[in-house]
């Protein structure tokens, strides 16, 4: 039997318009009630709805595993994880069977050297090996060879040295005239001297792009990254592959991924790393709890961020309720057939006390103090106003807190200079500031162009792609992000849902103005709308929509046609800026509605349930008496019993610390509930959660979804 939900008559009409009235008043409000509040879908401009059919109550994420998430690669392959095995061919081989470099004899090498430079030259080199091998000190200072005029000749030196001393490089230096040049010889970076001291210096590999040790003699028939499926449950991405990190002992750069995951979800994507055995991955699997790797091969090139066509969602709704369940169903055909407003989500402005659009917007004003204050956490931020103690306020910070660390280790060092400070955030999590503050203009825009205009047809003014084909349909149009492909590390707790990260398309897309000639003829749907994320590069739509842009900002005293000050990277006019849909289709779209007694019973399957259930069918074939000999190390009973959300998990010196294995409560309800079970597709940073607004009229924000559990 239905029960009746009561909502808001806000909820329960027609929603083709707005639910507040987009005024500059209104937007001034937001900024006010950001800082004293929780952040909620109205500060940050997500206002409107598309379809008029009325919403209905249902749960988001009331278990992690209800908002599963698979990446969708570059070829549009559906991300799983099928297999957590090592690859049988060369799994051991470049670890047993290549010997130290180090402790060879290079006697026959150094005579042949002999031969090409000279005894001079050769006698040098010899020297240079033993202090290298015994592991002198001098062994850090490069050699340099006889001066030589002859190009061709230095060529066969530097040939020689790749085929026959790996653990050396070589490079070109001047002589001591303008005529002669030298060869120097030095000892590569990932080179080990006998006791295992590292040859080369900590400070030396600082701007390596990868944490190299220990990649020397790595074999050449191997890619040089491994490339692996990332599994995961209830953790954001650089959180799972920081405990990784730790346990394979190498730095988090040696990493790279496509694009973050949202935390409470369960997750499968893809990441590289560098000069990495599988076998030493997947013998991670029995010790890592919620985090499950495999699907490994071998590659050539790392993952970069953005190299994603997007993500497929199985997002499942519970405790729904609604006046009648052809509701719901309407609700779900409306989604696939109209879409849903491609906001930003709530995800994208941060979970921290303060919202990162309002960081942003201190940054482009120039207000370096300003942004700081705002960045530190609450509480350590009242202790060092307190004590102005930097290393005990370090220590009230959470090690996952990036940006907070990065700000109070500079200021330690640089008493007041608060810019230094933020350039010591991480560049790819600081330029999320200024990119969550375009966000928030973007929203407030989308919202101003469905208020006016409505969400049916294309408009004189609007802007649009010129010429719009298969691919620009399912890519989707971000951020740009100049040289936002850095090493540095993420901060997730102000990442987003699903790709996180804005990636500038390749192509140059011509934009232009819709003129009343292409309304009249029907040039373009709805659909081809696209807005502006604010950049000198960008047009404006030629209506009042752009007034939004100028408006706002102004009223946040940000001019977004000047340079406001004199620091580039926190300047819009220093950043090309780009567009995005303001309407988004899910693609491949299904729903089913599934009526459940149990409250906490898994509704949809993760890979790690299907692999353990392949095992586990594969054990009963075979017989209760028969030893399963490819049984793996991560098959066991204690992996059906899945954490509960509320059970904290934490791994520190590869040790499980504090793990209790609970079962989950079978909480039977006193008659069957509702569940809506959606799976579609988005394009890369893409809001799965503002499409679940969409049918439920009601806000995404975790502290009212938290409500609905009570």
């Amino acid at each position: 039997m239905w029960r009746h939900l009561s909502l808001p008559s806000l909820v329960l009409k027609p929603y083709l318009t707005c639910s507040f009235n987009l005024t500059i008043a209104a937007y001034s409000k937001t900024l006010t009630m950001a800082t004293a509040k929780s952040i909620e879908e109205c500060d940050v401009g997500i206002f409107c709805f598309i379809s008029q059919t009325p919403g209905f109550r249902g749960i988001l994420k009331q278990r992690y595993a209800d908002f599963i998430v698979n990446e969708v690669d570059t070829d549009g392959n559906v991300v799983h994880l099928t297999c957590m095995d090592a690859p049988p061919q060369a799994v051991d081989e470049g670890e047993t069977k290549v010997c130290d470099p180090m402790k060879k004899s290079y006697e026959a090498e150094i005579e042949s050297f002999r031969s090409l430079v000279g005894d001079s030259d050769a006698e040098r080199l010899g020297a240079f090996i033993i202090q290298a091998t015994s592991g002198s000190e001098d062994s850090d200072s490069p050699i340099v060879l006889s001066p030589d005029s002859d190009k061709s000749h230095r060529t066969a030196v530097h040939n020689f040295f790749k085929e026959n001393f790996k653990f050396l490089v070589t490079d070109t230096v001047e002589g001591p005239d303008v005529a002669l040049k030298c060869v120097r010889v030095r000892l590569s970076s990932g080179a080990q001297s006998n006791n295992g001291r590292k040859t080369r210096k900590r400070k030396d590999r600082g701007d390596r792009p990868f944490d190299s040790r220990g990649s020397n003699n790595w074999p050449d028939h191997l890619g040089k990254f491994l490339r692996f499926h990332l599994y995961k449950e209830n953790k954001d991405t650089q959180e799972a592959l920081g405990l990784i990190g730790k346990m394979l002992g190498i730095q988090p750069r040696s990493f790279g991924f496509a694009g973050t995951k949202d935390k409470r979800s369960i997750s499968t994507q893809r990441v590289t790393v560098f000069k990495q055995h599988a076998s030493r991955l997947a013998a991670l699997n029995d010790r890592l709890i919620g985090i499950k790797v495999g699907d490994f091969c071998y590659v050539n090139d790392e993952l970069l961020l953005g190299q994603l066509l997007g993500n497929r969602f199985s997002v499942t709704l519970r405790g729904v309720v609604a006046d009648s369940e052809d509701i719901v169903k309407a609700s779900a055909e409306s989604l696939g057939r109209n879409g849903f407003i491609n906001y930003f989500g709530l995800q994208r402005f941060g979970s921290g006390s303060v919202p990162t659009h309002l960081i942003g917007a201190a940054l482009l004003r120039g207000e370096w103090k300003t942004a700081i204050q705002r960045d530190v956490v609450r509480k350590a931020r009242e202790y060092y106003k307190q004590s102005n103690d930097f290393e005990g306020t370090l220590k009230q910070l959470p090690r996952h807190l990036v940006a907070e660390r990065a700000i109070l280790q500079c200021l330690k060092k640089c008493p007041g200079n608060y810019l230094q400070a933020l350039k010591a955030i991480p560049r790819t999590l600081r330029m999320m500031y200024v990119h969550s503050y375009q966000s928030y203009l973007w929203n407030h825009a989308a919202s101003m162009r469905v208020k006016n205009y409505e969400a049916e047809q294309v408009v004189p003014g609007d802007l649009v792609y010129d010429e719009v084909d298969d691919t620009k349909k399912v890519t989707s149009i971000n951020v740009d992000c100049d040289n936002d492909g850095s090493d540095d590390t993420f901060d997730c707790n102000h990442i987003d849902e699903t790709s996180g990260v804005d990636f500038p398309e390749r192509k140059s897309f011509h934009v232009k103005t819709v003129t009343t000639e292409d309304v009249a003829h029907g040039n373009y749907s709805i659909d081809d709308v696209i807005l502006p994320l604010p950049g000198f590069r960008v047009i404006y739509p030629a209506n009042d929509i752009a007034n939004v842009y100028h408006d706002l900002a102004k009223k946040d005293g940000i001019k977004l046609t000047e340079h406001v000050h004199g620091v580039k990277e926190f300047s819009i006019m220093s950043m090309t800026g780009s567009y995005r849909r303001v309407f988004q289709k899910p693609m491949d779209f299904e729903w089913e509605l599934i009526r459940y007694t149990v409250t906490n019973e898994p509704l949809t399957e993760t890979d790690l349930d299907k692999i353990v259930k392949d095992k586990s069918m594969t054990v009963i074939k075979q017989g209760q008496n028969e030893e399963y000999e490819a049984k793996s190390p991560y098959y066991c009973s204690e992996q059906l019993i899945i954490p509960e959300d509320n059970l904290e998990l934490s791994l520190d010196d590869n040790k499980v610390e504090n793990v209790r294995q609970v079962e989950l409560a079978q909480i039977k309800s006193p008659e069957s509930q509702l569940a809506l079970k959606l799976n579609f597709t988005l394009p890369a940073s893409c809001y799965a959660t503002m499409a679940v607004r969409e049918l439920l009229k009601t806000s995404t924000s975790v502290a009212f979804h938290k409500t609905l559990n009570q």
